[in-house]
């Protein structure tokens, strides 16, 4: 059988912590989670208005020797199942574990992957046929929004509240209607 590239298609990304969960601080388990009001039904609206839906996150926890890679990526996975048994696919994730003054010399690096620089960004345009015109990021820092800016695509900046109604706002901006 032969797999079928998925078409090229305008990209959301979305932070994770502050914009799809509550950001409690180096969230590594899944019991550390709480999604934020709207959260599954706004990356279910975005996938039926068309967009592929990615989450692009720091994760200095890694290079402060709190949690590995392997609980990021697994918390990821656990994120990606919860999401899905609602209707609502996160098509990939992208983290960034570096730190410029890491305590942990393996981390201690000034990554343009880490935000605000936009390499998490980039390299998901690279590996997906995103069209950048119609593609945004929504964000709670404005490290968010510089790294949206310095990929080439607006930012949103997310105070908080239900993510649905604002990634609805967002979509009837641009004339995209986006349903349920």
């Amino acid at each position: 059988m032969t797999m079928v590239p998925p078409r090229p298609k305008p990209a959301a990304f979305l932070d994770r912590d502050g914009v799809l969960n509550i950001d409690v601080g180096y969230a590594h388990r899944p019991e550390q989670i709480t999604w934020v009001t709207g959260a599954a039904q706004a990356v279910r609206r975005l996938n039926h208005a068309g967009f592929h839906v990615f989450v692009v996150t720091n994760q200095s926890g890694v290079a402060r020797g709190m949690f590995g890679e392997d609980q990021v990526r697994s918390l990821h996975g656990w994120m990606a199942g919860e999401l899905a048994a609602l209707g609502a696919r996160i098509d990939d994730f992208r983290y960034c574990p570096f730190l410029p003054d890491a305590p942990l010399p393996a981390y201690r690096k000034d990554s343009g992957w880490r935000k605000p620089g936009p390499g998490m960004l980039l390299d998901l345009m690279r590996h997906w046929p995103v069209v950048r015109e119609g593609s945004f990021l929504v964000g709670d820092h404005l490290r968010d929004i510089a790294a949206a800016e310095a990929a080439g695509i607006p930012g949103h900046l997310f105070g908080g509240g239900d993510l649905d109604a604002f990634v609805k706002d967002i979509l009837a901006r641009r004339g995209g209607v986006g349903s349920p």
